[in-house]
């Protein structure tokens, strides 16, 4: 009787040494994934793999920004689950500026920035003290400036943040002026040219292979990635919405949708 009462007991502890353990599972693990995107072409890329995911047991909620702020913001807070909206430089930048501890999970595509006119077709035509616009953030200001270097129409000081007062040379005289990336689009009728995020560009029918007078390099190193909480990371959802990101079958929607514009990171 005292042997049957040992055996009970101790299936009773191991059951609940189970029990425990597939509740703390299910507790690290959810099955409504929620994600802020901008619009084009994240919010397109997350719409086509919902039907995969749901696949693998989750279902994806997408909200979109318009800005580059909230989202990080709104993953940090725990409203979201994560986003899907900036590359690595900005995340890291974001993180030292607003003591977030947010990271990333996978590369996913490529957005190689351009330079659009409304006033000339060709970037040696533009006037002496002609007015271009760049992305008032630092990282993506940063890489505004490198791809008009690249372009011949400015030099630059050494080193990854640079801004505007590390230019060195301007034969032309430009005026760069700082403005909300988002905007751009909308104020280049109104500048002489400006550097846009092809994401925004993508969103006024700026095609970067066609109306770009000149275009970032494609081993560029500011590739788009699923930005989530380090906490989070190795979560059960957040490791099955990184493989599906990452999969042969997104890989071919982004060639076959984007034609070059967007260029997969894997």
């Amino acid at each position: 009787m005292k042997k049957l009462l040992s055996i009970l007991l101790t299936l009773l502890v191991i059951t609940g040494i189970v029990g425990c353990t597939a509740k703390k599972e299910e507790a690290q693990d959810k099955k409504v994934i929620k994600v802020g995107a901008s619009p084009a072409p994240h919010k397109e890329i997350l719409d086509f793999i919902k039907p995969l995911l749901e696949k693998k047991g989750y279902t994806l909620e997408i909200k979109e920004f318009s800005d580059y702020v909230q989202p990080n913001l709104a993953v940090d807070n725990g409203e979201l689950d994560a986003n899907f909206f900036q590359h690595v430089p900005y995340l890291n930048q974001f993180n030292k500026e607003h003591k977030t501890k947010l990271t990333y999970t996978v590369k996913i595509h490529l957005e190689p920035m351009g330079v659009y006119s409304n006033k000339v077709k060709k970037l040696e035509n533009l006037k002496d003290g002609a007015i271009i616009a760049i992305p008032n953030d630092a990282s993506n200001g940063a890489r505004a400036l490198r791809v008009l270097e690249k372009a011949g129409l400015l030099k630059l000081k050494t080193g990854e943040l640079v801004s505007k007062f590390d230019i060195t040379e301007n034969p032309k005289k430009l005026v760069i002026k700082e403005l909300d990336a988002a905007q751009l689009p909308r104020v280049l009728q109104d500048l002489d040219a400006a550097v846009i995020n092809t994401n925004y560009a993508l969103q006024a029918k700026l095609n970067p292979n066609i109306d770009a007078l000149a275009i970032e390099a494609k081993d560029s190193p500011y590739a788009n990635v699923l930005g989530v909480r380090e906490k989070d990371k190795d979560k059960p959802y957040i490791k099955a919405l990184s493989e599906v990101l990452n999969s042969q079958e997104v890989k071919k929607f982004i060639e076959d949708k984007y034609k070059g514009s967007i260029i997969p990171a894997f």
